[in-house]
Order: C-alpha cells, then sequence, then structure tokens
C-alpha cells in the first residue's frame, strides 16, 4: 500500500478517534449515539479532505519535513468552521460559534498529534555513520 493511503487511513482514523473523545467527554459513548457521531464525523472529515490539499498535507516534502508540522493543525483550524457548518447544515439548525472553535482546537490538536506520530513512523531509517 502507498504511504499517500496510510496517510489518508490516518487521518480518518484520527478524526474519528477526536470525534469519540468529543463525544465521551458529554458522556456519550454507547451505540445508540453512533448516528449523532456520524453528523459531526463525515462534515469534520469532508472538511478536511477539502482543506488539507491547499497545504499540501498529502505531498511527500510536506509530511517528511518536521517543520512543516504546524500546518496539519492550521489546516484544521481553517477546516473547523466549514465543518460546522456542514454539520449545521445536514442537522437543519444553526452553527454555535464555540461549537466551531473547540471543534477547530480540538481536531487541530488531534491531527497534529496525528501528523507527528506519521512523521516519526514514516522517516526514512539512515544507518549511523562510522
Amino acid at each position: 500500500m502507498k504511504p499517500i493511503r496510510w496517510l489518508v487511513l490516518g487521518d480518518i482514523f484520527a478524526l474519528a478517534l477526536v470525534t469519540v473523545i468529543g463525544f465521551a467527554t458529554h458522556g456519550e459513548t454507547g451505540l445508540e449515539f453512533f448516528p449523532r457521531m456520524l453528523t459531526t464525523f463525515l462534515p469534520v472529515s469532508v472538511a478536511w479532505f477539502v482543506v488539507a490539499p491547499f497545504l499540501g498535507l498529502f505531498r511527500p516534502e510536506i509530511t517528511a519535513n518536521p517543520r512543516q508540522l504546524w500546518r496539519s493543525f492550521v489546516g484544521m483550524v481553517l477546516a473547523g468552521p466549514l465543518a460546522a457548518l456542514l454539520r449545521a447544515f445536514l442537522l437543519n439548525t444553526v452553527v454555535i460559534p464555540l461549537f466551531a472553535v473547540v471543534l477547530s482546537g480540538s481536531a487541530g490538536l488531534g491531527m497534529l498529534v496525528w501528523r507527528a506520530l506519521w512523521w516519526i513512523l514514516s522517516r526514512e531509517k539512515v544507518p549511523p555513520k562510522m
């Protein structure tokens, strides 16, 4: 499997994990909350995959450079309001600004942690010089 596919799968997993953690902070972790979780996870995922390419977050020269990790946080901060808007549309409700801020920050932190882990796991191992 190509590295980009693993990166995309990791992004999806990270966003799913952040969604579950977000619901858990409200005591909503049972299967009965799964449909409601999807109404958050799907818009966040769509927003992420719309914004991330504009920041080069799938280009190897960006993902392989630890000095570029900030882009993943900024990408999610930019995607968060779009995700909140998509979620509001999906639920036929209004956007709650505080929700958009918390969603952006927490998902941004989650994506930053995941992308840092990706950098650690995917960097080429260079044998030490003797």
